[in-house]
């Protein structure tokens, strides 16, 4: 009756009770109970499967006050009879293998969809990073928080108290398009301010992230014979969301100093940024370079996308200002996000800009998904509100230093030929090795090592042959006792090649 349930196997890392719970309810839903016979007992099931009794008594307790079970006295637990008609029903329709194609020329025959493809976004490749990176002893890849820094508990206690009867549960409802008031008045006076932006709450947008941010712009502003200036190397992904839109992308070099600004932007509409810390070289744009960005855009009555996207964790010893901070004439629109150094997974981020054009991406967005989680959007609000959030941010930011200095101390030592570049205040380190070297090459011969790193080439857009000796190193996700052995290893491979 229960057999499917003797080789349970159990994960150490989840409950039992939620695995057992789990198992149970599948089996429910897929029919695997008669409708006229009792589960078994708790005493048979924790022997069969090697738990508690108490465990098997707290799960089947559950599953009667969800309404899986009902309980017959001194016969024991059976299926609620919804489950039992619905069980049968669904087994009735339910074909038992996938239908064979017919040989009926009038029979409907399955759509040719690449014939009705507007545009194929599986070509547009992002970064190239395994799936199963986390299995790697030495992953050195960006874009991962510090995943023992998180603050469960904290998080935990906001979510308690969210979920309590002690607050109002208007984040149950649909409201419409609104964002939570709560963290729209923490974004305005607590996050914004330390980018020297000074917002009112009807030029503020919460979004699913930055990215999200460029998709909702493109899909508002950009058309065909819109042209717009991207950095090369660059944010790959806002190149392709661009385009999809059918943007003209313009490439526009990097130097030491950020963005180069020369004559070649004058005939774009739009310019697309990364001032604080250059994706992917970590470059800080200088306060020359960004008042000349500024005037540029003024006398070509252009609009600049300015993406803060690590705003959270700065570590330039004198951080500039947003350019969003220095625009009197509305023409930056500021994306920024609060989950890169909490929790990527979060998926919060916000655009400052003109009150018009916010009002129109609010209805753009209400179109796609209405407003982001309002739950996650409060639970976040009371974060800031009382202090985790930058409770967290200081010691992000000192365990950052911690693990940029291991990094350092590790180059110098085992990839001595290899310039690390951009600001040393960057969420990551830009590598040049040394001229002749593949870093494609590397990376693949790493990979065997167990050391995963992300080659350079893949950054620079366009058709044009890219330069092969640059690699990114990213150090949140790897273990920080790891470092130094990984940039050995590193080493070792290199010097194989």
């Amino acid at each position: 009756m229960i057999d499917h349930f003797y080789h349970l196997d159990f994960d150490r890392q989840r409950g039992l009770q939620e695995q057992l719970r789990e198992s149970l309810v599948s089996a429910i839903l897929g029919g695997g109970f008669p409708a006229d016979e009792p589960l078994p007992s708790c005493r048979k099931l924790s022997q069969q499967l090697s738990v508690s009794r108490n465990t098997v008594a707290l799960v089947y307790e559950s599953l009667l006050d969800n309404g899986y079970l009902v309980s017959r006295p001194r016969s024991g637990y059976y299926l609620h009879p919804d489950y039992c008609g619905q069980t049968d029903a669904v087994l009735r329709m339910t074909p038992l293998r996938k239908p064979e194609p017919s040989d009926d020329s009038s029979a409907a025959t399955a759509p040719d969809w690449a014939a009705r493809f507007r545009m194929q976004p599986s070509l547009k490749h992002g970064v190239l990073r395994p799936s199963n990176w986390s299995r790697f002893t030495y992953p050195f890849i960006y874009g991962q928080p510090i995943s023992e820094l998180f603050p469960l508990e904290r998080w935990r206690e906001v979510s308690r108290k969210n979920l309590s009867g002690e607050r109002d549960q208007l984040w149950l409802g649909d409201r419409f398009d609104r964002d939570d008031e709560q963290l729209i008045e923490q974004l305005r006076t607590r996050v914004l301010p330390k980018r020297g932006i000074w917002a009112r709450a009807d030029e503020i947008l919460v979004t699913l992230g930055s990215q999200n941010a460029l998709y909702l712009l493109a899909s508002l502003l950009m058309a065909r014979g819109v042209r717009v200036g991207v950095e090369n190397p660059g944010f790959r992904d806002a190149a392709s969301i661009f385009d999809i839109h059918g943007a003209k992308v313009h490439l526009q070099d990097v130097d030491d100093q950020g963005l180069v600004v020369d004559r070649r932007l004058d005939d774009c509409q739009y310019l697309y940024v990364t001032p604080g810390h250059q994706v992917p070289t970590g470059v800080a744009m200088s306060a020359a370079r960004r008042e000349q960005l500024l005037r540029q855009i003024r006398e070509h009555d252009q609009v600049l996308i300015e993406d803060d996207y690590d705003a959270e964790f700065n570590l330039d010893n004198h951080p500039l200002p947003a350019l969003k901070a220095s625009d009197s004439s509305g023409r930056v629109i500021y994306l920024s996000s609060l989950s890169k150094a909490f929790s990527p997974g979060l998926r919060i981020g916000y655009m400052v800009a003109d009150a018009e054009l916010i009002d129109e991406l609010r209805a753009l967005r209400r179109l796609m998904y209405r407003h982001p989680p309002l739950n996650n959007q409060r639970m976040l609000a009371d974060f800031l509100a009382q202090g985790h959030y930058d409770a967290h941010l200081r010691r992000f930011r000192e365990e950052h230093c911690r693990r940029r200095e291991l990094l350092y101390q590790a180059l110098r030592s085992d990839l001595s030929d290899c310039q690390p570049m951009g600001s040393p205040g960057a969420s990551a380190c830009w590598l040049a090795a040394p001229r002749g070297v593949d870093t494609q090459r590397l990376a693949w011969a790493a990979a065997q090592q167990s050391v995963l790193i992300e080659s350079g080439a893949q950054f620079f857009l366009g058709e044009g042959a890219a330069p092969t000796n640059f690699m990114r190193l990213g150090f949140h996700a790897i273990d920080a006792e790891r470092i130094r052995p990984g940039v050995q290893k590193l080493g070792e491979v290199l010097a194989g090649l």
